[in-house]
Order: structure tokens, then C-alpha cells, then sequence
């Protein structure tokens, strides 16, 4: 291998290396919280930023996943980590890209402003007001609520 050669693989490899480590620092790291099991989903305020918060719960032996996320106008978000459109295919569920929430199926992207404001389509599903207690310090999702949604949880493939 001549000098000339060498030179072009090192600067390939460093300009590989040098794009990963961009790619690592826009992507959020998703941050779950410990497994809430069969009883209501009690999230402190204080812990929610512009980083999304993942929240498992098990409800009678069905996993789910509850998303909280402050939006750039300082509003609180929630809603369920799965999209009625993509969830059965197993992928259906977002996780965090810098400052949007990305489909891993489909790969479509949705600002923090955009959570919780419709239901269906590929969009994490709504947990709207009439669905929590909101007080000072804590959002409160009732284990009913949970249990009201497990259907849209059961309808993910087991890989």
C-alpha cells in the first residue's frame, strides 16, 4: 500500500468516525423509568424536559409504554408509545431524534408540539386531559385508563 493510500484510508476512517460521533450526539437517548406494574401511572412533573420520558407499564401481564415530553411552548405532553397504523408490524413505536420523535417503522417524524394533539394515524396515541389528573406536581394515569387501553398494545407482532 503506497503513502498516497494510506493517507485516503485514515482521512475515510476519521471522517467516519467524526459522522458517528455527530449522529450519536442528535440522538436522544430514551430514557425509561422503572416498569409501573398493575396500578396507576403516577409521573412526577418536575422530571418531564424536552428530552421524552419512557414510562413501561405492565397491566395484567400486557406491556405498554407511556410517553411525557415538555414542547418548546413549556406545555406538558402525553401519550402512549404506538401509532394505530404501525404498531401490529412490531416497529410501531417512537423514540427520540434530537428535538422530534421518530416512527420506528415508517420512520415519520413529529415535533414535541404535535404530541398529544390528535388520535389515530402514525402519531403516538393521545393521552388527553379528560384521560389524567393533572395537580402542581404530578400527572396521574388511572390503572383503569391503562387497562381501557391494552387493546391497541396487543396487536404488536411477538419477534
Amino acid at each position: 500500500m503506497n503513502t498516497r493510500t494510506k493517507i485516503a484510508a485514515a482521512a475515510a476512517v476519521i471522517l467516519f468516525m467524526t459522522a458517528g460521533i455527530i449522529s450519536a450526539q442528535n440522538t436522544t437517548l430514551n430514557q425509561r423509568k422503572p416498569v409501573i406494574a398493575d396500578r396507576d401511572l403516577v409521573i412526577q412533573i418536575a422530571d418531564i424536559t424536552e428530552n421524552a420520558l419512557f414510562y413501561p407499564v405492565d397491566i395484567d401481564g400486557m406491556r405498554m409504554e407511556v410517553l411525557a415530553v415538555k414542547a418548546l411552548d413549556g406545555t406538558i405532553r402525553t401519550a402512549f408509545n404506538a401509532c394505530q397504523v404501525c404498531y401490529s408490524s412490531g416497529r410501531g413505536y417512537f423514540v427520540q431524534n434530537g428535538t422530534v420523535l421518530v416512527c420506528q417503522n415508517c420512520g415519520r417524524r413529529y415535533r414535541m408540539s404535535q404530541v398529544e394533539r390528535q388520535a389515530g394515524g402514525c402519531n403516538p396515541e393521545p393521552i388527553f386531559p379528560a384521560n389524567k389528573t393533572v395537580t402542581g406536581s404530578t400527572i396521574t394515569i388511572s390503572r383503569e385508563y391503562l387497562k381501557q387501553a391494552k387493546a391497541m398494545f396487543e396487536s404488536r407482532k411477538r419477534n
